[in-house]
């Protein structure tokens, strides 16, 4: 796929996340212009608050997980990485488990590791707990990323995207970070394996050769 159109389909991702904590605090502000009633204003402008700090955390994550973070330096601080997680997750009903002693990770590492929690986040449609692990393991680092929850639905294109096997014209901005996953395993030597377990537990893989 031409870069241009593979980039396309990231910035339509990142818009279809933002529209709608944007268009809350558009809303907002439309209606702070006409509301005079003093619990209804700041009803509104809790609502703008919540908005707007939603929106600065998708902006943070995805400028990590899609863009390039951290600048000209090849090793990004993996406790912003953390953070960079929570705050996404703030205010949904998953809960992180991290269990990363690594402080420092490269760039394609991150990317990795993000895009895998980002569709694992979003499998857990009823909430639950995504834990995320990183060890050394003989064979370099051992990168985990578990989901468990009441109910766990990943779509098959999602799975397929995640494992590699998505042809051009099936990726569309839901499951394109799946694909940029896959995509960043390959280059780090690796690849993505997926277990399911029934509808409650969800597990990805990947082991990263210590030289990449």
């Amino acid at each position: 796929m031409p870069d241009l159109d593979f980039a396309a389909l990231l910035c339509s991702r990142l818009c279809h996340d933002l529209v709608s904590p944007v268009g809350a605090i558009n809303n907002g502000l439309e209606i702070l212009e006409e509301e005079n009633d003093a619990a209804m204003r700041d009803a509104v402008f809790d609502l703008i608050n919540k908005s707007t700090r939603q929106a600065a955390n998708k902006l943070q994550f995805f400028r990590l997980a899609f863009g390039a973070g951290g600048g000209f330096s090849t090793q990004l601080d993996l406790r912003e990485v953390e953070k960079a997680l929570r705050a996404l997750l703030e205010g949904s009903r998953v809960e992180l488990d991290w269990q990363v002693s690594e402080l420092s990770g490269s760039k394609s590492l991150v990317k990795l590791l993000l895009n895998v929690c980002l569709v694992s986040s979003e499998a857990l449609i009823r909430g639950g707990t995504l834990c995320v692990k990183l060890e050394n393991v003989p064979e370099g680092l051992a990168l985990t990323v578990a989901g468990s929850g009441q109910r766990i639905i990943m779509q098959e294109t999602v799975k397929e995207g995640l494992l590699g096997n998505l042809e051009e014209n099936e990726l569309e901005p839901r499951n394109v970070p799946a694909y940029l996953a896959a995509c960043v395993a390959s280059e780090l030597g690796s690849t993505l394996k997926v277990e399911l377990d029934g509808e409650t537990d969800l597990t990805v893989k990947a082991i990263i050769n210590s030289t990449n």
